[in-house]
């Protein structure tokens, strides 16, 4: 049936590209999340990763670790296809905050690698990753980076078009995928309009092993939203999200049922007084839920999570020295429960926090720009450890960070970034208590745990002289207090009897605290080839590298090994084309009573055609991921030993623009 659907909407879509579709145009790059002023990235002292919505589309893949995977220092951790969350220079969960245009997901997937983030990759316009001062905007959970899905639900600015919009429909082999997207904007009068909602269907997916049982994926969402100009340059708006997806976990015989429904809230006010240049205020509510279901549709355990997140954020003008500021609040309130078989693994928590954060921008002279950010916070966390001891935790932690960026050269230029940023132990780690079934582990939190602290510097270059592209970051963190979920070899039961060697099917895993050393360094960079006025051809590089170790010894578990790769892009108007082949090492840094991973060629490649000259925006395209069908493992999955990857995949995309 779906196949039908597919090919019944590219019949559309090529029937009324000729009367809708509109030229390309070249859109400026500019980068929101990094700052509250927007603008070119090139100005920060560390580097922000951004994916438009044409590498959204070729990368395919339910999730938005599908849709970083070739970003360099972005990796995903490859639980399921339903549940496979970035991970950032080797930190994720507690450490790495995903938003939704600068709100939180508001999910469970931080409690556990089975669950999944409701946010999917079809219903973005962009993905920006972001790492440095500016991180201290969303709390001390973005320790490790940012990632935000930008997605105009909620309108920033009034359409020139009275009508626009984009539909898109897949088809993929490796697991008989079918999807298709809409979206539309308009203006009516001092209204805009934003509407979409996507539909996916994947089966189990086919490896060079064999297909991967329970594997299969479904997916499909809504939202509506509108915003309301007035004045020189003030707007308010809403937005409703529904998301619904099914997924299996690998290696079980159980999947997840998952569903949220969200509210999102923002507005501007241009207050026109200086200093004071506008007043953003932002508001998120979500309630989500889970189910954890056998095969005949029992239910063995639910999860539920009500969210609130509201942030004020003051846009200040030139004061002194400083070019341009924003001080702000944050409030986050968070209520967790489970119920079934898991509710033993975490008892119902509240976590609820308040924040001050400042952020600053200031010319240091002619060649150096300054930025810096500092937050404070008083986080209030309750719950019940394994001991049934009701416990409430206050914390309250500090960051800060300066950013220094030297324009060497009109070609170069160099960053300088300290910081010092501390994270409040989360839930998980403060309360659980017991088996969880999707990762197979018995995990103990530890109630007293003490605040995290990462002393980290970064340097980075950047070099754009037209013919030749780069950019790149050597950077090391130093963790005081680093929290982590440690094997012991041991394996459990349900109730939590534990023995060497033992037959139990949970292994146990338990939350403490030790130093830790991160460092590594990541690059991408493009030479061209040819350049004419029909088109450009590039030579393509780029590679990362991460490496974790404990005080005292040993490795903190699972890290993603280095990565190196490189092609060829070509860009003109009437076609793209790209290939690029990465080979991920053998990952024998692994920690302990955990195994190696195996290294690993991926060769992608893809290819865009545009056939209607005067009509651009309808697009052909064939994009094939894995070709080599090489074998992979994930090493920051924890099923890695036991779920292979997707082999090959031959993706047919066709996207109208209207």
């Amino acid at each position: 049936m779906y196949r039908i659907v597919l090919l019944s909407a590219a019949a559309c879509a090529a029937a009324i590209a000729p009367a809708f579709a509109q030229p390309r145009t070249s859109i400026e790059t500019v980068v929101v999340t990094a700052s509250p002023i927007a603008g070119d990235p090139d100005r920060f002292a560390t580097i922000v990763a951004k994916v438009g919505r044409d590498d959204i589309l070729k990368a395919g893949g339910g999730n938005l670790a599908d849709a970083l995977a070739t970003v360099p220092g972005v990796t995903g951790s490859g639980f399921a296809a339903g549940a496979s969350r970035p991970v950032i220079r080797g930190m994720d969960a507690n450490r790495v905050r995903v938003l939704e245009d600068g709100i939180g997901s508001f999910d469970v997937s931080d409690i556990g690698p089975d669950h999944g983030v409701p946010i999917d990759p079809l219903s973005a316009q962009s993905i920006e990753v972001v790492r440095g001062a500016a991180t201290l905007r969303y709390g001390s959970q973005a320790i490790g980076g940012v990632v935000n899905a930008l997605d105009n639900r909620v309108p920033m600015s009034l359409p020139a078009q009275a009508m626009s919009g984009e539909l898109t429909a897949t088809y993929g082999s490796a697991a008989d995928l079918g999807q298709v997207s809409a979206a539309a904007d308009g203006a009516l009068g001092p209204f805009a309009i934003h509407g979409d909602a996507f539909w996916r269907h994947a089966d189990d997916y086919d490896t060079p092993l064999g297909t991967e049982p329970n594997s299969f994926f479904r997916g499909d969402g809504f939202a509506l939203g509108s915003s309301y100009f007035f004045g020189d340059d003030s707007h308010t708006g809403a937005a409703i999200i529904h998301y619904d997806a099914k997924y299996g976990i690998p290696d079980d015989t159980a999947h997840i049922d998952m569903r949220q429904t969200k509210v999102l809230s923002r507005s501007s006010f241009d207050l026109g007084l200086d200093p004071l240049a506008a007043l953003n205020l932002d508001l998120g509510y979500a309630n989500y839920s889970h189910e954890e279901k056998n095969p005949d549709g029992s239910v063995n355990s639910t999860f539920l999570d009500k969210e609130w997140d509201t942030r004020a954020e003051q846009l200040l003008g030139e004061i002194g020295p400083l070019s341009s500021s924003a001080v702000g609040i944050q409030y986050q309130d968070r209520q967790f429960s489970a119920l079934g078989e898991d509710s033993s693994y975490l008892f119902p928590t509240l976590t609820q926090s308040i924040a001050g954060f400042g952020f600053t921008e200031m010319p240091l002279g002619d060649r150096f720009h300054l930025q810096a950010g500092a937050r404070v916070e008083s986080v209030h966390v309750e719950g019940t450890p394994r001991s049934d001891l009701f416990t409430r935790r206050d914390f309250m932690p500090v960051s800060g960070a300066v950013g220094v960026l030297f324009d060497a050269s009109d070609a170069v230029k160099l960053g300088l970034t300290v910081s010092s940023a501390a994270r409040a132990p989360a839930q998980t780690e403060l309360f659980a208590r017991g088996a969880h079934d999707g990762p197979a582990t018995f995990e103990t939190g530890d109630p007293d745990l003490k605040l995290e602290r990462a002393n980290s510097v970064e340097g980075t270059i950047r070099v754009r002289d037209g013919k030749f592209d780069f950019e790149g970051s050597v950077w090391e963190s130093q963790f005081d207090n680093f929290i982590y979920g440690a094997l012991t070899g041991r394996t459990c039961d349900e109730d939590g009897n534990c023995a060497s060697g033992g037959g139990g099917e949970f292994k146990e895993l338990n939350y403490g605290q030790r130093g830790a050393q991160f460092w590594g360094l990541e690059g991408k960079g493009s030479y061209a080839l040819w350049s004419r006025d029909g088109g450009r051809l590039d030579a393509d590089l780029q590679g990362d590298y991460v490496r974790a170790t404990l005080a005292g010894g040993g490795n903190v578990p699972r890290i993603p090994p280095y990565r190196i790769g490189g092609g060829l892009s070509w860009v003109s108007d009437a076609v793209d084309a790209s290939v690029l082949a990465l080979y991920a090492g053998r990952q024998t840094a692994f920690g302990a009573f955990d195994t190696p991973t195996p290294g690993y060629v991926e060769l992608n490649a893809d290819i865009a055609w545009r056939p209607l000259p005067a009509h651009p925006g309808f697009e052909l395209a064939l994009a094939g991921h894995n070709l080599t069908d090489d074998v992979q493992r994930d090493a920051a999955a924890f099923n890695k030993d036991d779920v292979v990857q997707p082999g090959r995949d031959i993706r047919l995309v066709v996207r109208l623009a209207m």
